[in-house]
């Protein structure tokens, strides 16, 4: 089967209001990345490490981890499993399937044999419009759910050929593949638990660092006052352009909470990051820049700050408008006048 050597990507996928609003320009980098990638298929569905997508586009397998799950919880756009190292795009189907012919159809087929974890192939089928598309999709879906029941119908039979006869039974196991089907799902249910620790793992790795900056504190209000405020911070620099993948220049900044004089160093933190907004000029050198300054000047709280910037507006003088003529010397009081006075007739 010849595979395409390009993939599409339309016109309007600029107007589309999740990019153009919500995604960082990280985001729309990873997004094209995942939509043209080399190891991506016809299908939406397609195995690659994140490794491999750190290589290629120049990142940490920090950032991509970080990457990966903005786009899997915030965007809600792709999903992953870490097990087969499968990625599904969720709106594949809309951009992608045009025409169907049996060329196509084909490479499609041939590729859904490929894919390992079915689910993944229900989650893009749910968004493809052509019905033609979609019933192929729904096929596999029908076959890997027929033969995982096959399946666990011959564990069922050996199981029950196996088991030693008593006397007394228990009512609780007289029904063994709805203890066997809760026990898979328990399994599962186990895994996605553990999965989900180790993402928050990775998202504590900005926070961890300013934690651990007093590990035998036992003030626990203190602490947990902090990490709200590290929170605060790092969500602000992620949702402002910031960049969402600089994990570095995060825990610079946010080193500042400790190692400053400020008398309400988050505050201060956050007036710098939103002056540096307006300014459009979001990088960590022009933050710290206006912490240092603030710093140097001994204004130590957000209001000493305003108190300052005010005292340093230029104050705004109302002159008088001056007359177009020299006012010359005031008429003496009783004075009467004469136009006459002088004259002869």
């Amino acid at each position: 089967m010849r595979v395409a050597k390009f993939r599409k990507v339309r016109i309007d996928f600029w107007m589309d209001p999740m990019v153009s609003e919500e995604m960082t320009p990280e985001d729309r980098y990873f997004y094209l990345y995942l939509l043209t990638n080399q190891r991506s298929t016809q299908i939406g569905i397609y195995q690659i490490t994140k490794k491999q997508m750190a290589f290629d586009m120049g990142y940490s397998i920090e950032s991509v981890h970080s990457l990966m799950e903005r786009f899997i919880t915030h965007h809600q756009l792709i999903r992953y499993n870490p097990e087969t190292r499968e990625l599904a795009i969720k709106n594949w189907g809309e951009n992608n399937f045009d025409k169907a012919g049996k060329p196509m159809m084909d490479c499609i087929c041939s590729e859904l044999k490929a894919v390992k974890d079915a689910s993944l192939i229900q989650y893009v089928s749910e968004l493809i419009q052509k019905q033609e598309f979609r019933s192929l999709y729904e096929s596999f879906c029908k076959k890997e759910e027929f033969i995982f029941n096959e399946k666990v119908r011959e564990q069922d039979e050996t199981a029950t050929d196996l088991t030693p006869e008593c006397e007394e039974i228990d009512d609780t196991l007289t029904n063994p593949h709805t203890i066997r089907g809760q026990e898979v799902d328990k399994d599962k249910d186990k895994d996605k638990d553990k999965d989900k620790d180790k993402d928050k793992e990775k998202q504590q790795e900005v926070l961890d660092p300013q934690m651990e900056s007093n590990p035998k504190s036992d003030d626990t209000i203190h602490n947990n006052q902090k990490l709200v405020d590290v929170k605060e911070i790092v969500e602000f620099w992620d949702n402002n352009g910031f960049g969402f993948s600089n994990v570095n220049g995060k825990q610079q900044l946010l080193t500042w909470l400790d190692d400053s004089r400020f008398l309400q160093p988050k505050a201060v933190i956050l007036k710098a990051m939103n002056i540096a907004c307006a300014n459009n000029k979001r990088r960590l050198t022009y933050v710290v820049a206006i912490l240092k300054n603030w710093e140097n000047e001994s204004l130590l709280s957000v209001e000493e700050i305003d108190s300052h910037v005010e005292s340093q507006k230029p104050v705004q003088k109302h002159w008088q408008s001056k007359e177009s003529f020299p006012r010359g010397r005031d008429i003496p009081s009783g004075f009467d006048l004469d136009i006459t006075a002088g004259e002869d007739w």
